[in-house]
């Protein structure tokens, strides 16, 4: 798995900020994400994507190159700049190469997520020549026990610390990244450690999970299980100084009664659609990389971006709920910025785009009393 951290989240300084034609006065996309396959080389317990990489089925669907340009080329007509390819595991595509030079050719600052294990030195020489904005590699684990326990699939430590070392002695800029998962939660300190010695500029955790795209039960069960509890997820981001700092520093935004947009019914006042757009290996088109609620998505293979963006996005956005459940709680909550809940991750979760996410909402509660606590410390 190309695990994403969150897309969502890495998109959200673009999407706050959307840019506007001033020719025509309308809102344009700068960014967008690029899902070019499902499948992926590892198997990993925690996964909300991951097919199994022969799924002959799931290459059939996926977007063909020429595809693949020619929704890109529409995105850069319309002003993006940066593009994020990721998926699954994009270098399994056999095509990667006519993919990421295509991307290029468009004049967009493109991305990659890999978990690193199918890089060779053609990729690390491609990407010398033609530099991407960043490479982007999610760490499982540092011991072979560890990362092994994730990804289930014997030999994908060694592949991964090969890959890893010859992006790192390019010169390439490498960003880490991990997932805090009940798997690896006794190697964090060291993953964290490991991380921090090679991108000392970066690095970033998630320890929040979502469920499968595809609804796959026995799949969600697994993601269940490698859920950290509350107390865990405070423990993980307390001890992150960076953080910890940032979170004491947004105290008043975090914990908000405005937040709550009380006596509105709309369902989204989040940043989906704002700013970027993401498109699935099939070629549907969604606000965000986790929206996957019937009525949602767009068919690029039977429209245009430009369709999707200025007539489906407003509709989509302007969606609403009465339902009493959802307006008393999460559309009311004060700390929904510290939680996970949104209508993509709600219809996860729950099958609808107004239902509600309890263990998000521990996670944000348990967040709260932490940062009630220490705000109040240093203001003293």
């Amino acid at each position: 798995m190309t695990d994403t951290t969150q897309p969502e989240r890495r998109t959200m300084e673009v999407q706050a900020f959307p840019l506007w034609d001033k020719m025509k006065g309308k809102r344009v996309p700068l960014s967008f994400d690029l899902e070019v396959t499902a499948r992926c080389s590892a198997d990993c317990r925690h996964c909300y994507i991951n097919l199994p990489a022969g799924d002959a089925s799931a290459k059939r669907e996926e977007l063909t190159a020429k595809e693949i340009l020619g929704i890109a080329r529409q995105a850069a007509d319309l002003g993006a700049m940066w593009c994020l390819v990721t998926g699954g595991e994009p270098l399994l595509r056999d095509d990667f190469e006519e993919i990421y030079l295509g991307l290029k050719r468009l004049g967009l600052l493109v991305s990659v997520f890999t978990n690193a294990c199918l890089v060779t030195q053609r990729h690390v020489d491609l990407w010398k020549k033609y530099p991407p904005r960043d490479i982007e590699v999610t760490v499982y684990g540092v011991t072979r026990e560890t990362y092994e326990a994730v990804t289930r699939r014997p030999g994908s430590f060694d592949a991964f610390m090969r890959g890893l070392d010859l992006l790192l002695a390019s010169g390439i800029r490498v960003r880490l990244k991990a997932m805090a998962i009940k798997s690896n939660l006794h190697e964090y300190d060291a993953i964290a450690e490991f991380c921090q010695a090679r991108t000392k500029d970066y690095y970033r955790f998630d320890p929040q999970l979502h469920m499968r795209f595809d609804g796959d039960a026995a799949r969600n069960l697994e993601i269940r299980a490698e859920r950290l509890n509350p107390e865990e997820i405070v423990a993980l981001e307390k001890a992150d100084e960076k953080r910890s700092n940032a979170m004491k520093e947004n105290c008043d935004s975090l914990i908000n009664p405005e937040m709550g947009h009380k006596g509105c019914d709309h369902l989204f006042h989040c940043g989906a659609g704002n700013g970027s757009f993401n498109v699935s290996p099939d070629g549907r088109f969604r606000l965000c990389s986790s929206l996957w609620a019937e009525g949602t998505t767009y068919d690029l293979r039977q429209g245009t971006v430009a369709d999707a963006w200025f007539n489906f996005v407003p509709k989509v956005r302007d969606l609403r709920s009465q339902r009493k459940e959802y307006l008393d709680s999460c559309r009311s909550c004060e700390i929904v910025n510290l939680c996970l809940w949104c209508p993509a991750h709600a219809h996860l979760e729950t099958g609808m785009l107004d239902g509600t996410t309890p263990d998000f909402c521990a996670a944000a509660h348990r967040r709260a009393e932490e940062l009630k606590a220490s705000c109040t410390s240093s203001d003293d």
